[in-house]
Order: structure tokens, then sequence, then C-alpha cells
């Protein structure tokens, strides 16, 4: 690998650990930096899933006020996401990557179309709401687990698009600021890309050099992306979010 390629590989870690942090596109950016520089598809997949730990890392780090006090949807969303990644893991070293390439860019714009409606959907389902349940949700419903588990079973297996996918499950199941959302997605995807990370590390083909480039990079970006996503105005930033899902699915298609 030239001097050159090194350089690379570091920046498009930099850039995708802003990207995990706010709009959650980080492997749109990464992982076709790694295709390009002729590593074999898979291998590129499960190294990109290894070297962007320290990107949502860093950024759960610089998010860690948003996240203080939210100590119940912590647990369960890191555990959730976690358990779905394994599945997601498995999919990947078992499946051809032809068996979700034709639903994931629909289902990642599908998740665009949710971030963008969700105060209108919120609107919708607090006017139906008994007049004795109109306190805010502030816990992980069944339902809203059960989606962050599919994200977190497509976190494992690609990831391009898992963190709108998880803005919008999170935005939809809970009545919380979009800021401390993002803090949550950004410590979802943490957690299953640790736990797929390490199902990688022992079954996997990886490329450590390009692991090691793109963590370097991509700490210091998801810790800058966190002060980036906590200053952004909530509409701007689902702006962002529905335009980077645009972008992955139509690259995708």
């Amino acid at each position: 690998m030239t001097g050159w390629e090194q350089v690379a590989l570091v920046a498009a870690g930099l850039g995708a650990g802003v990207l995990t942090s706010t709009v959650g596109v980080a492997s749109l950016l990464s992982f076709p930096v790694l295709i390009a520089l002729g590593i074999p598809p898979v291998v590129a997949n499960a190294s990109n899933t290894l070297g962007l730990i320290p990107a949502s890392l860093g950024g759960s780090l610089g998010y860690r006020r948003e996240l203080r006090g939210q100590p119940g949807v912590i647990w369960v969303l890191v555990l959730t996401a976690a358990i779905g990644a394994v599945g997601g893991a498995v999919l990947l070293l078992a499946l051809p990557s032809s068996v979700f390439e034709s639903i994931v860019p629909w289902l990642i714009l599908f998740t665009c179309l949710l971030v963008g409606a969700q105060p209108w959907i919120s609107r919708w389902l607090r006017s139906r709401r008994h007049p004795d349940d109109d306190h805010p949700r502030t816990a992980m419903s069944p339902a809203t687990i059960f989606f962050a588990g599919l994200t977190g079973v497509y976190g494992g297996y690609f990831g391009a698009g898992a963190g709108v996918m998880m803005m919008a499950v999170l935005s939809l199941g809970l009545d919380l600021e979009l800021r401390i959302v993002n803090a949550l997605k950004t410590l979802a995807l943490l957690a299953a890309n640790v736990v797929a990370g390490l199902i990688f590390v022992f079954v996997a083909d990886l490329n450590y050099t390009a692991v090691a480039l793109l963590a370097a990079g991509s700490i210091i970006g998801g810790y800058t992306g966190s002060h980036l996503g906590r200053i952004l105005p909530p509409t701007l930033l689902r702006i962002l979010v529905v335009l980077a899902g645009l972008v992955a699915a139509v690259t995708m298609l």
C-alpha cells in the first residue's frame, strides 16, 4: 500500500467518523475507498466494520451528556443492537451479497421517508392516544425493540444507511429530542459494530492495515461529529439525514 493510499484511508476514516456521529451513512464513504484500493468486497466489508468501531466510540464519548439521562433506554438498545448484529455478521459470512442487493436501497429510501415525516407521524400518533396516556414515551416499546433489532441485523451485515434506519426507529418509538436520538443511534452503531467486529476477527479475512488506518481517522472524526450533531438545528439535522440516506440508496441502486 502506497503512502497516498494510506493517507486516503485515514481521510476516509476521518470523514466516515463525522458521518457516523451525524447523519449515519459512514460506510457510504469508507467502503468504496476500500474497494477502490483493490480489497475484495467481503474482506473490505469486514475490515470496514472493525475500522469504524472507534468512530462510534468517539461519537458516544462526545455525546455522553445526552446519553447520561437515558440509562434505561441505553441498556435495552445496546443489547438489542448487539444481538441483531450477531445475526447480521452470520449472514455476511454465510450468504452471497446479492441476497440483500435488491431490497436494501428501497429499505433505505423508506426509512428516509420516515425520518423526514417523523414530526407529522409523531403528532398523529399522539392524537390517537387515550387521554389518560398522554405522557412522553421514554422507554422502548416491544415494537421499537423489534425494529431496532432488525436494524442491528442490517448493521452487522453491511451497515450503509444503518444509522438512518436507527434514527427512524428511535424517532418514531421515543418522544426524545433529536440530538438525544442521534446520540442513542451512535451508541447503537457502536454496539452492533463491536459485536460484528469481534466475530470477524475470529472467522473472517481482514486487512489489518486498512483497519488500523481507518480506525486512526475515525475516532477523531466520530468525536468531532458528535459536537457538530449537538449544535445542528433539529430541522437541518433531519434534512441532512434524509439527504444522506437518499444518496446512499441511489448509489446502491
